[in-house]
């Protein structure tokens, strides 16, 4: 069967140029916090339920228990993207 016209080979390997290394620190930084984040989240009810906290005591410790989380960790995935680039 023959390759239609706008799948030549040549038109498909110039629109692969992949990531600029920025797209790629961006990338790592975002899922970093994402990740760290929602383990936060987690980690961060479980701390206050235990602790005792209710209303707006414990949304504040989530809160700052996941920004924490999330910021080293994506600092941590953007270290390591940076080392791949």
């Amino acid at each position: 069967m023959p390759v239609p016209q706008g799948y030549q080979q040549q038109q498909v390997s110039q629109q692969r140029q992949g990531f600029s290394c920025f797209d790629k620190l961006k990338m790592g930084f975002l899922m970093g916090c994402m990740i760290g984040g929602s383990t936060g989240v987690i980690i961060g009810t479980f701390t206050t339920l235990r602790a005792g906290l209710r209303g707006r005591e414990a949304f504040r410790q989530i809160g700052k228990v996941a920004a924490q989380m999330g910021g080293s960790f994506g600092v941590f995935m953007t270290v390591a993207q940076g080392i791949r680039c």
